[in-house]
């Protein structure tokens, strides 16, 4: 799941063959139909519901793999948020909507980390020197997520 601008052209079927197509235009083409509302996960303040569509996206030879844009639309305002998605051919629209919500989970770990342990902290000169940095920042975020983990157990009574 790789988030991409709307501007963004991507392969797509069109009435004269594969083409690439913006995608913002592609989701533009979406009858009112294509739209689902689901809960893309638990936020801070309860469930994360937004309007859900996808589009199929051309990627010539990988058989038993597809490829989509989804589309992601705020209730409030219908602002979107759209990704380049690849999984096995069978996901479900449902499937993508969970793996976006992942998505969000992971990048809230990356900025905890980015303001409690350093990780933008590091200028990249060589690779070896930016993967052990990274590695040793990763630990220790680790680390201080357990330690709370285990300070809320102990808290609850859990001991």
């Amino acid at each position: 799941m790789l988030a991409v601008k709307a501007t963004q052209p991507l392969w797509a079927h069109s009435e004269h063959g594969p083409a690439e197509v913006p995608a913002r235009e592609l989701v533009a083409r979406l009858p009112t139909r294509a739209w689902r509302r689901l809960s893309a996960g638990d936020g801070a303040k309860g469930p994360r519901v937004y309007d859900w569509a996808r589009v199929a996206l051309v990627r010539p030879g990988w058989p038993g793999r597809g490829f989509w844009l989804l589309a992601r639309r705020r209730l409030t305002d219908g602002e979107l948020a759209l990704y380049a998605c690849f999984g096995p051919a069978r996901t479900s629209l449902a499937e993508l909507v969970r793996a976006a919500g992942v998505r969000w989970a992971v990048e809230e770990c990356f900025q905890a980390a980015k303001g409690q342990v350093g990780l933008d902290h590091y200028q990249v000169r060589r690779w070896d020197a930016w993967y052990r940095h990274v590695t040793l920042v990763l630990v220790a975020q680790a680390f201080l997520a357990a330690v709370r983990a285990q300070a809320g157990r102990a808290g609850a009574g859990g001991g």
